[in-house]
């Protein structure tokens, strides 16, 4: 791995957490686009150098499918964590070099109920009992924790996502559910339907990694771009959408920085560095 990681001070002081796809990364890369990006960076390093700031990644995606984006994009600097897969694994980069996985993470995820099997079985329920189709994302694939679908907006979707809704919860698993962001190679007319184990996911990661170095919800930010990153936002006092996030995201959250991408977390940051002590 090329990466370098990010300084790591003894004591953490402030955490940020990013969504990745079409947040920190924008899947239309241009020359001021990755300058913004190397800009950002910078700031990241110089205040986890100087000021125990922390930096994760809390995204859908794998971290193959991560990498990949950083090489595409020219990034030089591993955040000091990613939690993939939906928050559903939690991967630290520390500065000499080692990797290493949460493992106390991966002991409170209640997994019971959660398998093929399982995945199978709400599938077929939802077809047969209300025609309601999930068509794999094979693009994605199938990680250990996380199970990912497209449905195909039919009319009536506030009714079949409340019925996908139900019936993942009648099986004991966790669902993230979010309108499709072409933008991000998502397909018109869909949304993302994920079934992930129960106490998972974008918002708990925050509340555990928080907890894990003793700060509160004021000494944390978060930035993000559509609806799964929503819970994310509101659980710590500095939570943004981008400029560029889906207008759906938008009607939800009242707080939108004025930039787009890297600029606008930029900026903002900045902004929230300068009052805190």
């Amino acid at each position: 791995m090329s990466f370098i990681p990010l300084p790591e001070r003894q004591e953490t002081a402030f955490i940020v957490f990013c969504d990745f796809d079409e947040t920190y990364f924008p899947h239309h890369l241009n020359e001021k686009l990755t300058r913004n990006i190397y800009h950002l960076e910078e700031f990241i390093r110089k205040q986890s150098e100087e000021k125990g700031l922390r930096l994760g990644w809390v995204t859908g995606s794998s971290l193959d499918s991560v990498f990949d984006k950083m090489k595409k994009a020219g990034m030089r600097y591993l955040p000091h964590f990613i939690a993939s897969d939906l928050g559903t694994e939690i991967t630290y980069f520390h500065e000499d070099g080692t990797v290493q996985t949460d493992g106390e993470w991966l002991t409170q995820i209640n997994s019971q109920h959660f398998n093929e099997k399982t995945i199978h079985a709400i599938r077929s329920l939802l077809e047969k009992q209300s025609g309601i189709v999930l068509e794999p994302q094979t693009q994605m694939g199938i990680s250990k924790y996380k199970h990912n679908f497209y449905y195909y907006s039919q009319g009536a979707d506030h009714e079949a996502l409340e019925t996908i809704r139900q019936t993942a919860a009648l099986h004991e698993v966790g669902i993230n559910i979010n309108r499709c962001n072409p933008l991000a190679g998502d397909p018109e007319d869909a949304y993302d339907i994920d079934f992930i184990p129960l106490g998972t996911g974008k918002g708990e990661i925050v509340r555990y990694i928080l907890q894990k170095h003793g700060l509160s919800r004021q000494q944390a930010a978060a930035f993000g771009d559509s609806g799964n990153d929503l819970n994310m936002l509101k659980s710590v006092e500095f939570g943004y959408l981008l400029a560029n996030a889906t207008e759906e995201a938008k009607a939800k959250h009242a707080h939108i920085t004025a930039d787009r991408y890297s600029k606008g977390i930029l900026t903002t940051l900045e902004h929230i560095v300068k009052g805190q002590p």
